[in-house]
């Protein structure tokens, strides 16, 4: 079992969550489980676009990178990695998940989950979680507070160096 860590920052913008979002692309491969958590509205969505986007750009393509949230899964061919970005809002039960095909794409394909509660006991003991908390106050209506947590030793350095400075 390796040891569980958990960080704290805080975003002052949408840029600098799609600057995190962009420094990890970089750093992710085929296995890679990313669940992304927070209320809608949280910058689930544009995290994942903005990973997404980063990541097809290093290839020379250029592509729309709409929610899936009624197409439940959007996959993305990214040079020698596949992504899957799937929205499990409108899911009720975990089976639908395999029906999906998410579970084999967790060891296949680099993976981006919004509202990873629906995956029940399916949900990767591998994963990294990134949690999207929006601030209150008038002053602070693009702030966020993003708390990552996940396996020390798979994520902890690769999450860390991503961080915007």
């Amino acid at each position: 079992m390796s040891q569980a860590f958990s960080h704290q920052v805080q975003f002052s913008s949408p840029d600098q969550t799609r600057q995190f979002a962009v420094n990890l692309s970089n750093h992710l491969g085929a296995g890679d489980v990313i669940l992304l958590e927070g209320g809608i509205g949280a910058g689930k969505t544009h995290f994942a676009r903005s990973l997404i986007q980063a990541r097809l750009a290093e290839n020379g393509v250029a592509e729309d990178v709409p929610s899936p949230t009624f197409t439940l899964v959007q996959t993305y061919d990214a040079g020698n990695d596949e992504i899957w970005h799937a929205d499990l809002y409108r899911l009720t039960l975990p089976d639908e998940m395999e029906e999906l095909g998410l579970v084999q794409a967790f060891d296949d394909a680099i993976c981006l989950v919004e509202w990873p509660d629906r995956l029940g006991d399916l949900r990767p003991d591998t994963a990294v979680t990134i949690s999207f908390e929006t601030c209150a106050g008038p002053d602070q209506e693009d702030h966020r507070v993003i708390t990552i947590s996940g396996s020390k030793d798979i994520w902890q350095s690769r999450v860390m160096r991503c961080l915007p400075t």
